[in-house]
């Protein structure tokens, strides 16, 4: 598929024709910081990358995966609009009342897969087996045939203008937990502009890390999202879904949006949050009709939050929801998302700061080190998408990650700087309404400076993935 807004296939066109001017004409309807092994990179990024696309709505209106997605999971304008929209078209088959007995709003996404993991400077026992024979830098290669977590997402409308999301997913060690679970008031004051959802979700990031093309181990997340300082304790990552109230609007299409979230400063996790104080994400993008390039969309972030240095506690046992001594972060930055024909760029830039107590891991009434100061750092990433077909998509990623300034003076400057590189493609064999399938090939590797043993030193970790990313 050449781009967002132009339709390169019969069924797309199709879907375009019906369904765009509906959308249009309906104003009821809202369209870490250090070296890591690279066993934890492949976790990692599997724990990043949950979400994707939906079978089920195909099913449901009748329409083929292209019509809301360029390549799926990544949706292009439409389905951005239907999403937006609160999985709505505005006809009888939106609300469950109408629809037939034998739908049910389910999907199941799995990749069985080969992959290959490896990390130099890594310590490890001088004598393997032998914790007193001292620890020396190795390179740590992993490899085999293995299977990634697994998603079951229930997605769709509960009755006109209120739609849900409940995603179960496990890990892969086979945990089950709630990567997602929402609902959704749409179109309040019958207006598009006044949409309410409250629960866990992702934060409305112009360029979701929960729908994109990368899927290895250090390639299936953005360093930028989950970077933190070497001895940072923050444990907040811009990729992850988090729990609060979001209000949101869009203009018709989508081409305006924003959004107002108010979070519980606990980072996603369910239960009581650290502290009684709430984190605030701030979006806004805007998207102009560029010809025959496309649809070119640019926008802006700004994620402000706390996190508490300690607690309370009885018998020495922290008393969760008792975080006291709260220090700040926070994390600002421009985005992209622009087609010249069959390419597409996703460029980010942002600037970062945690605390010093923060970036230091200073408890509440410990001492901060001479001179400390709060962690300061810059981030950048341009992505690329060549779509040779709609089956056939080439992509590729180059990040950097630059410490400005060091909590502690005494950290050498460039302690935590990465580099990262990701190539790869994906091929889908099938792309229906019912299922889809895609033949994902890709290689990553990361340079992060500072070594466990020796700051000095770089690790390198890699990893090279072979798999079939399904859903049905």
């Amino acid at each position: 598929m050449a781009d967002r807004s132009r339709c390169a296939r019969a069924s797309w066109i199709a879907a375009c024709l019906t369904l765009v001017p509906m959308l249009a004409s309906t104003t009821a309807m809202a369209a870490t910081g250090g070296a890591r092994s690279s066993l934890a990179a492949y976790e990692a990024a599997y724990n990043a990358h949950r979400s994707s696309a939906i079978p089920a709505f195909a099913r449901k209106y009748g329409l083929a995966c292209s019509a809301c997605h360029t390549a799926w999971p990544e949706l292009n304008a439409f389905g951005q609009a239907f999403r937006d929209n609160g999985y709505q078209l505005g006809n009888d088959r939106d609300s469950p009342i109408f629809q037939s007995n034998g739908y049910y709003p389910i999907t199941v996404r799995v990749t069985p897969q080969w992959h290959l993991e490896s990390a130099t400077n890594q310590p490890v026992d001088a004598i393997p087996g032998d914790a007193t024979s001292g620890l020396v830098n190795r390179t740590v290669t992993q490899s085999g045939f293995d299977l990634s977590g697994m998603d079951l997402w229930f997605a769709g409308t509960l009755y006109r203008d209120i739609s849900f999301v409940v995603l179960p997913s496990s890990d892969n060690e086979g945990s089950l937990h709630f990567e997602a679970a929402f609902v959704r008031f749409d179109n309040l004051f019958s207006s598009r502009w006044v949409n309410v959802k409250l629960g866990k979700f992702e934060l409305d990031n112009l360029i979701s890390e929960k729908r994109f093309l990368h899927l290895s181990g250090n390639g299936g997340f953005y360093q930028s999202y989950h970077f933190l300082p070497v001895g940072d304790v923050n444990d907040f990552g811009l990729g992850d879904n988090q729990l609060g109230v979001e209000l949101s609007g869009h203009s018709i299409g989508s081409r305006t949006r924003y959004g107002v979230a108010v979070l519980s400063s606990s980072s996603g996790n369910v239960g009581l949050p650290t502290s009684t104080s709430y984190d605030t994400y701030l979006t806004l993008s805007h998207a102009v009709e560029a010809g025959s390039l496309g649809l070119e969309r640019f926008g802006g972030f700004a994620y402000v939050g706390q996190r508490p240095t300690g607690y309370q506690t009885s018998g020495g046992t922290p008393i969760p929801g008792t975080g006291m001594g709260n220090k700040s972060f926070y994390r600002v930055g421009l985005n992209g998302d622009f087609f010249f024909g069959r390419l597409e760029f996703l460029p980010l830039v942002m600037h970062a700061s945690d605390n010093a107590y923060l970036g230091t891991g200073v408890g509440a009434g410990g001492t901060l080190p001479a001179g400390a100061q709060d962690a300061v750092w810059n981030s950048a990433f341009l992505e690329a998408h060549y779509y040779v077909n709609p089956q056939l998509v080439f992509t590729g990623r180059y990040e950097a990650v630059r410490m400005s300034q060091q909590a502690d003076p005494a950290t050498p400057s460039n302690l935590g700087n990465v580099d990262a590189l990701t190539a790869g493609f994906r091929w889908y064999p099938i792309m229906f309404s019912r299922a889809g399938l895609a033949w994902h090939v890709e290689y990553s590797v990361a340079n992060t400076q500072g070594a466990a043993l020796d700051p000095a030193l770089k690790v390198r970790s890699s990893s090279l993935m072979v798999g079939l990313d399904f859903d049905f």
